[in-house]
């Protein structure tokens, strides 16, 4: 940071600073857990919670949850600082800051929860998962940290900057949640209460006029075609906890495969296709 920045209330730095450290969260959390599917957050415990598909899920979730938390406080924090009349900062100041944090956000993952605490790794299957830690860290980590320094001083107001890269944020923290409406799922993903009896789960799909298409081996977690609105509603009322059309709430399971499961088929399980 250069002399100018360091001019900005501490208010609009540290909200600039969350809003880059939240977006490379989101940016890893939609990359490389929803759209790669290389790992969960989770994915190096070990097992039998490693393999518990309820847990990663959660695990997942809650670490968008987190960085959305972050988001909100970074703008609460550039809200706060206005509205004293603190100066908002230029186009470069705010990239500056906003690249910080997202390459902070990088280093952090691969130091702390690779290598450190072995959480996961970049790639989970692959035979080098040091190289590609490294690559991903160099490219999302380093990079932006490096633009950090080189970009050039300039003068004036943001011009709509700020606006647009608090808008960016927060709507990744949306992206995050809102997989099957990207990726075309045709399957939503439903995870009952446990301990719901299975007659009372095939009732609650019935009712949703839901066609099944897997159950994993928990019996927990059900695979059907979309779920309509009123479907939603229904399955909610009829004890399922989370439902991947829902936007947000269930973005990670909007991602998950039937093929990443250890679960079996309806067909396996002598369970009919219609319920």
């Amino acid at each position: 940071m250069d002399a100018i920045t360091a001019t900005l209330d501490p208010r609009t730095r540290a909200g600039w600073l969350l809003l880059g450290f939240a977006l490379g969260g989101f940016f890893d959390g939609i990359v490389l857990h929803q759209i790669l599917q290389w790992h969960h957050l989770l994915s190096g415990v070990a097992d039998p919670v490693g393999s518990d598909l309820r847990f990663q899920i959660m695990a997942d979730g809650l670490f968008h949850l987190f960085m959305y938390v972050l988001a909100v406080a970074g703008t609460v924090l550039l809200v706060a600082a206005r509205a004293a009349g603190a100066r908002p900062g230029t186009t470069t100041e705010i990239l500056r800051l906003a690249f910080a944090g997202f390459g902070v956000w990088h280093v952090v993952d691969a130091v702390v929860f690779h290598w450190l605490l072995g959480l996961h790794r970049i790639k989970m299957n692959s035979d080098l998962p040091l190289a590609w830690d490294i690559a991903w860290l160099v490219i999302f980590g380093i990079v932006p940290l490096v633009l950090v320094l080189v970009l050039p001083n300039r003068g004036g107001p943001a011009r709509g900057a700020s606006a647009a890269l608090t808008s960016i944020v927060l709507l990744a923290g949306l992206a995050a949640g809102a997989g099957p409406f990207f990726n075309g799922a045709a399957n939503s993903i439903i995870v009952f209460r446990a301990g719901m009896e299975p007659a009372a789960m095939m009732r609650a799909v019935e009712v949703a006029d839901a066609h099944l298409k897997w159950v994993d081996a928990s019996g927990t977690i059900w695979a059907v075609d979309r779920v309509s609105w009123r479907g939603l509603v229904s399955l909610h009322a009829r004890g399922a906890l989370v439902v991947s059309t829902t936007p947000v709430i269930a973005g990670c399971l909007a991602w998950t495969d039937a093929a990443g499961m250890s679960s079996s088929s309806s067909q396996q399980r002598g369970t009919p296709a219609r319920l």
